[in-house]
């Protein structure tokens, strides 16, 4: 039985409304893509970053990276990683798509992604964490936050930035604790013929209406398989995130 390759691939933008430049801001003595693409590889022997521009092209070389240019006109991460993977030259049967402002990402989130692919089936695979049942609503209903209903096989059956499911009848700062959320964390990945007809497929009413990508795919037959991560990771989507990462860097050295 053939074995799967795998490849990941980490979309780094340099310009961002709340942080510009955000891949290469410092953290410790490495620029934050850096650190993504050391944790990756620890794990997957082939990795590449997929940006739009040259100082972050020049810095990935400077570590001894891979790294592609990708046009700027990309919709998203997972349209840049389709154009990355084909600029490769790749022959990878699956795609991971890797956040590019996660510096802690843990290994064991890679290696679970990769194990939903053990079933020939799986199209598409995605990551979600349990919500804590002493955590607050407040925090459950972050729409920043999306949430995700999963079925009694491991799929995905809906993703909201509301609460899902509504508990009819029960006060709302009780939902935590007398349900089981689980909040989605953003790492995709795609068999590649997958990732090809999906990149080509166009918005559709649920996606524009939560502004969240993968209802276009879950809207047009698609079936995203899940695993269930307990580790957590720390998003950089601010100068101040960055400042709370790097004292966090202190507790690990």
């Amino acid at each position: 039985m053939k074995q799967t390759k795998f490849v990941g691939i980490i979309p780094a933008r340099y310009a961002s409304t709340r942080f510009p430049g955000k891949p290469l801001a410092m953290l410790g003595n490495m620029p934050m893509i850096e650190h993504v693409y050391r944790r990756v590889s620890s794990v997957l022997p082939d990795v590449w970053v997929a940006t739009d521009d040259t100082r972050i092209e020049q810095t990935v070389r400077s570590f001894n990276g891979n790294v592609v240019m990708t046009s700027p006109d990309h919709r998203s991460g997972t349209d840049r990683c389709r154009e990355a993977y084909e600029l490769s030259g790749n022959d990878a049967d699956v795609i991971i798509n890797i956040q590019g402002d996660e510096p802690f990402i843990d290994p064991s989130q890679l290696e679970q992604i990769m194990s939903c692919f053990s079933d020939a089936t799986t199209q598409i695979a995605t990551l979600v964490r349990p919500f804590p049942i002493d955590g607050e609503y407040a925090t459950l209903e972050n729409p920043n936050t999306p949430k995700v209903a999963v079925d009694a096989n491991g799929f995905a059956m809906l993703f909201s930035r509301s609460v899902i499911p509504y508990q009819r009848g029960v006060e709302r700062k009780l939902w935590p604790s007398t349900m089981q959320y689980y909040t989605h964390i953003g790492m995709y990945a795609y068999r590649s013929d997958v990732l090809e007809h999906i990149t080509q497929l166009p918005q559709s009413s649920l996606e524009i209406a939560e502004s969240l990508e993968q209802l276009r795919w879950l809207q047009n037959g698609y079936k995203i398989k899940v695993a269930v991560s307990d580790s957590l990771t720390i998003g950089i989507d601010t100068p101040e995130d960055l400042a709370a990462a790097v004292e966090y860097l202190k507790t690990l050295s």
